[in-house]
């Protein structure tokens, strides 16, 4: 029985982490059985104005409180919150924690058992410095201008991290009693996603970069292939269904012109070889 939708039953999480990746994160440990109470400015959330369908799915199910912390009230019912609160997630620089009296040291002395999971941009001398997911990869390397990223690799990166975090913290406090700090910096999240390609593995020219025709995409009759026949049982079985002969790109070239890209993934999963149709687009 998979018991994942329940090992966080019990457990209160707090969230004021606006856009992404902290929505992504409590909707995960929602998922583990949390109960989430996300708490955004009187203006809302950035998220639900930038993608209103996507921000209604990731709060779905949460209770959405409007706080001013800035406000005497509000604040109060704020650390009300705390006091029943298991973790705290937040997306604000250091220097904005420090100002809402939110840093680490001042909010474990009010609340001893609560755990916080804090979301940086960057860290060290550069902590407080702005950025967003396309500077992080910008600053790695990591775009083709003038294309955009067809994905937020920092921010979904920051959003797995944040979750092991927070497992990690809370796992702790059931044997010590006291809450800890876990800082997740989605600067650093994007270089060890970028570590396959600082390695050369899937650089140009590299064995997961074009540099082996077993693992490659390729234009079919209609449409293009992708190809990943990297293990040497799937490299034997591609051999004998082009032909020992086929070796050079040109030739693979050749040979996935003669069929479909649907006709290629079935022969693929006929076969057991790892040949998929690329989809033009993601929703379709």
């Amino acid at each position: 029985m998979d018991t994942c939708g329940t090992v966080l039953k019990g457990m209160m999480v707090v969230s004021i982490a606006l856009n992404l990746p902290g929505p992504l994160a409590a909707k995960q440990l929602q998922g583990m059985g949390a109960r989430v109470v996300k708490v955004e400015p009187p203006s809302g959330d950035p998220l639900a104005h930038y993608c209103p369908e996507w921000y209604a799915d990731l709060v779905s199910g949460q209770e959405r409180v409007a706080l001013d912390l800035r406000a005497a009230a509000d604040r109060a019912a704020f650390d009300g919150l705390l006091e029943q609160a298991d973790l705290l997630l937040t997306s604000n620089r250091p220097a904005a924690l420090r100002q809402m009296r939110l840093e680490w040291e001042e909010l474990h002395g009010r609340h001893a058992r609560l755990c916080q999971v804090a979301i940086f941009g960057f860290s060290g001398a550069r902590e407080n410095v702005a950025g967003h997911d396309l500077t992080y990869q910008a600053a790695l390397g990591l775009l083709d201008p003038p294309r955009l990223p067809r994905t937020l690799l920092a921010d979904l990166a920051g959003a797995e991290r944040a979750v092991s975090s927070s497992l990690g913290l809370l796992l702790a406090r059931s044997a010590s009693g006291q809450g800890g700090h876990a800082r997740v910096v989605l600067a650093d999240a994007v270089v060890d996603m970028a570590e396959p390609l600082r390695r050369g593995l899937t650089a140009p020219g590299g064995l997961l970069g074009g540099g082996s025709p077993e693992y490659n995409l390729y234009a079919a009759r209609d449409g293009w292939v992708a190809v990943a026949a990297l293990e040497p049982r799937f490299r034997q079985r591609l051999a004998d269904c082009l032909g020992d002969g086929v070796v050079a790109p040109a030739q693979y070239r050749a040979a996935f012109k003669t069929r479909t890209a649907q006709e290629w993934q079935r022969l693929g999963e006929e076969l057991d070889i790892p040949i998929v149709a690329v989809r033009a687009k993601i929703y379709e």
